[in-house]
């Protein structure tokens, strides 16, 4: 299940916010790995690591890295502080984390309580790659959104914009630790996320929480949230099969949005681009979680691609409304403002130009969640 190595630091290639990324030397030959200091510590050139190399031996896309498990010559300091929320429970590298919502946190009073989200869009999308493509439609809305931490950005032509704080809630089908997530770290750095909250199993965010609801509430009431963005984390996983993917978190994501009071906008799955068929046009990952998994109504953003393969959009759409509200959303200036990303933009391994229609429809989502805000939408 787990193919262990030896291997020594030979350099420290780069850095960020949580993560750190090595080329190393095994008996195998070199390799890059991955390491969290607040795991592990401190990788430095000569140390010694052990490593978990299952990843980078199976090839993944999204993770494949040697993960360091321990420096085992050269161990971290215990750690400090309060925190009893275990999470990847039961695992050798189970961290102990400070919940935002247990006894000892300073907001354990503001949210043993909360029971709403008071009407805040939250946009659900199934990939994470999503994430800065709905930040991109988000402020790149007609008046123009900034954000709350900025003079400026992509509403530089109007700075006098209404500002959002905006929170991302990371479910835990994915990467668990966000510190994965360069652009995550990239999206703090310029001010386009107020604040990370890790559901679940996940840990690493800004702030730690038990659940979906807890980390929403979260979002809404500790970090002032104006709109919330829900996705896993990096590493989607599928099977080819209906119901074996990851996504289906999706679904119960809207069904959490909605009994909090929340206002559930659902991002599609759309892909013009994937060679596989069961994802073009509307993928089935959408159709399910949402026509399926998600039990409340959500308004469900499809984008207005021209075209046909824009009216086959719509046509795999159309059973939705069944269950919920399909809203067309214009994709003009999109493409500029996507374009304008401040991280790459890549979905399995396919970037902007080579898989428009599926950036366009996630940044749909965030153009019209940006109309629900009492500043932008009346």
């Amino acid at each position: 299940m787990i193919r262990w190595r030896r291997g020594e630091v030979v350099r420290i290639r780069r850095e960020w916010p949580g993560a750190m990324e090595l080329d190393v030397t095994t008996e195998e030959g070199s390799a890059r790995a991955l390491a969290y200091p607040a795991l592990v510590g401190h990788p430095e050139p000569g140390d010694a690591v052990l490593l978990n190399t299952t990843a980078l031996a199976m090839g993944l896309g999204t993770g494949g890295y040697a993960m360091v498990v321990a420096l085992p010559d050269r161990l971290p300091k215990d750690p400090q502080g309060p925190g009893h929320l275990v999470k990847a429970r039961y695992t050798p590298l189970q961290p102990t984390v400070l919940g935002v919502d247990e006894q000892e946190s300073p907001f354990h009073e503001t949210l043993r309580d909360a029971d709403s989200l008071d009407g805040m869009p939250v946009i659900v999308a199934d990939l994470h790659s999503a994430l800065p493509a709905i930040l991109c439609g988000l402020y790149g809305s007609r008046p123009p959104l900034r954000p709350s931490g900025r003079t400026s950005g992509p509403a530089e032509a109007e700075p006098g914009g209404p500002a959002a704080r905006v929170a991302y809630v990371m479910l835990d089908g994915g990467a668990l630790p966000a510190w994965f997530s360069m652009s995550c770290a990239r999206l703090r750095e310029v001010g386009w996320l107020d604040g990370v909250v890790t559901v679940g199993q996940a840990f690493g965010g800004d702030l730690e929480a038990v659940t979906p609801h807890t980390g929403l509430l979260a979002a809404r009431h500790v970090l002032g949230a104006d709109v919330a963005i829900v996705t896993q984390g990096p590493g989607n996983l599928g099977t080819g099969t209906r119901w074996g993917f990851s996504g289906v978190s999706a679904g119960e994501a809207v069904n959490a949005v909605s009994v909090l009071g929340g206002r559930p906008v659902a991002a599609l799955r759309v892909s013009e681009g994937d060679l596989r068929e069961r994802h073009i046009g509307v993928s089935h990952h959408s159709l399910t979680a949402y026509g399926r998994v998600a039990l409340a109504p959500a308004q469900v953003a499809v984008p207005e691609l021209p075209g046909d393969f824009g009216r086959r959009v719509a046509e795999q759409a159309g059973p939705l409304a069944v269950r919920h509200e399909l809203v067309g959303v214009p994709v003009d200036g999109l493409y500029e403002a996507l374009r304008d990303s401040p991280v790459r933009l890549s979905t399995m391994g396919r970037g902007l130009d080579e898989d428009l229609a599926y950036f366009l429809a996630s940044a749909a989502a965030g153009r019209h969640a940006a109309s629900l805000l009492p500043s932008v939408g009346g």
